[in-house]
C-alpha cells in the first residue's frame, strides 16, 4: 500500500500540488510585504488590472462570507474535508481528471492555509473593465478554477457514455 503511495506517477502528482500550493503561497507573501512595506491596500493600478490587498472570510470570490466564528470554521473543516478527498481523488483517476483535481487540490491547500494562518485568504488580482470589476482572486483561485472548468470538460466532452 506504502509502496504504492510512494510510485513515481504519485510523487509527480505531489510535487505538482506542492508547486501549486507555493506559487499561491509565494505570491501572497510578496503581496502581504508590499503592503506592510508601503501600509497601503492598492499596489498598482492599471488600465485592466489593479493589484489590491484584501481580506477574505468566505469562499471562492467572497462568497459566503460570515461574521460569525463558528460558520467560518465549520466552512473550513469542511474545505479541509474536502481537500482529502481531492487527494484521493488525485490516486485514483488518470489523464486530465488527475491533473484537474491536482489543481484544486494545490489551490484549496494554498487558501486552507490562509484560511488557519491568518482567518480570512488575502486576495488582490481585481481585473476591470471601466468601472466594471470581477471578484477580486488570487493564484489559488486560478488554478481551483482551471481545475473545475477541466472537470467539466472532461465530464461533458471526454467521458465515454454508457
Amino acid at each position: 500500500m506504502i509502496s504504492k503511495l510512494l510510485s513515481n506517477k504519485n510523487l509527480i502528482s505531489l510535487l505538482l500540488v506542492f508547486l501549486i500550493f507555493i506559487t499561491d503561497r509565494v505570491s501572497k507573501i510578496y503581496v502581504i510585504f508590499l503592503h506592510e512595506k508601503y501600509l497601503k491596500t492598492e499596489l498598482y493600478s492599471s488600465e485592466f488590472l489593479n493589484i489590491i490587498l484584501i481580506w477574505n472570510k468566505g469562499i471562492a470570490f467572497g462568497l459566503l462570507s460570515f461574521e460569525k466564528n463558528n460558520i467560518y470554521w465549520a466552512i473550513t473543516l469542511l474545505i479541509a474535508i474536502i481537500t482529502l478527498i481531492l487527494f484521493i481523488l488525485i490516486f485514483r483517476t488518470t489523464k486530465l481528471k488527475k491533473y484537474s483535481y491536482i489543481m484544486v487540490t494545490g489551490g484549496a491547500l494554498g487558501n486552507l492555509y490562509d484560511r488557519i494562518a491568518y482567518n480570512s485568504v488575502p486576495d488582490f488580482i481585481d481585473f476591470h473593465f471601466n468601472e466594471i470589476h470581477w471578484f477580486i482572486f488570487n493564484f489559488a483561485d486560478i488554478f481551483i478554477t482551471i481545475g473545475v472548468i477541466c472537470l467539466i470538460y472532461d465530464e461533458i466532452f471526454l467521458e465515454k457514455k454508457i
